[in-house]
């Protein structure tokens, strides 16, 4: 794999800059998961135990609305198709109780699966093929942009999963440049040595686990889906993505033909990109992985979302 020839210096992830090197950038079905949500899971707790939330959430979370349609456990109806209630874990394919530490990149020769629960690290450090073949692990497949906003905006479409204006704290944003804290602000960042260091997701206050910020859920009962990690959706860069994604940018700040797409922010992102569910980011090659990006899976008739 190719690696950026140049980090940009001022956000979580790499920078598209055209004409530069290396990444773009340097940038079935229901029935068929029921069965598989029904496989072993990790221990964890059924309530995450706060590590870096605030004591209280700044926004009472809405009440879900009541699902009409059968959903794996861990997911939920988000009006016509199933999305993963929290930021997706990986597992062993032929270990399922045996998680991957969320700091590591997966490994090569060794198949997981998806798993969404409450309290457990998301992952990160992974690209966007890796995150579609652990969601078909689990018998489900990698979100689309329409689907991923959808859940996030909830019934009533707002700008953030619990309304229209932003209320700080609720979800995990804003804070301190983690890379900056860590190597200092006139360190030259590389893509192996830094944004893809292991030592990002083990210091504390910054990645949260699942569902920690429980205000920071829409009225479908999602989680996470604003802050945390961005999360790769399945769409490659289009103007169409426009459409699916009321973005607040023009086609200009999109990558290349080919580049994926993330969504939603991570703990740094201060609007950059785009507010609340909104916030897009779409100029990295699929196989760009680092510690700011991770994924959730969805199943069911929406869809439109397979990498093509």
């Amino acid at each position: 794999m190719k690696t950026p020839s140049r980090p940009a210096r001022g956000g979580g992830v790499f920078v598209y800059r055209r004409g530069a090197r290396g990444l773009s950038t340097c940038a079935a079905a229901l029935l068929s998961i029921l069965g598989a949500c029904k496989e072993s899971e990790p221990e964890g707790p059924t309530k995450p135990e706060p590590s870096s939330a605030p004591e209280q959430s700044a926004a009472k979370p809405p009440d879900p609305l009541p699902n009409t349609a059968s959903c794996p456990e861990e997911m939920v109806n988000a009006g016509g198709y199933c999305i993963d209630k929290y930021e997706a874990h990986l597992v062993r394919v032929d270990s399922p109780e045996t998680v991957l530490p969320h700091f590591e990149h997966p490994k090569r020769k060794v198949k997981y699966m998806a798993r969404s629960r409450a309290g457990i690290a998301p992952q990160a450090y992974i690209n966007r093929m890796e995150a579609a073949r652990a969601c078909k692990a689990a018998g489900k497949r990698l979100c689309s942009a329409r689907e991923w906003y959808g859940a996030c905006a909830g019934s009533r479409g707002t700008r953030y999963p619990y309304g229209d204006e932003e209320v700080a704290g609720v979800c995990n944003t804003g804070k301190t440049h983690l890379m900056q804290k860590l190597f200092g602000p006139n360190v030259k960042y590389t893509y192996a040595a830094h944004y893809n260091s292991p030592r990002l997701h083990k210091e504390p206050g910054f990645l949260a686990k699942s569902g920690e910020y429980d205000g920071c859920v829409s009225d479908y009962g999602v989680y996470d889906m604003v802050g945390n990690l961005h999360e790769w959706v399945a769409d490659d860069v289009s103007r169409k993505l426009l459409k699916e994604v009321p973005v607040e940018f023009g086609p200009e700040l999109l990558g290349p033909k080919g580049s994926g797409a993330f969504i939603g922010g991570y703990f740094s992102s201060q609007g950059e990109h785009g507010r609340g569910c909104a916030y897009l980011t779409a100029t990295h090659s699929p196989d760009y992985h680092d510690y700011s990006i991770g994924f959730r899976c969805c199943a069911g008739e929406l869809g439109e979302g397979e990498p093509r």
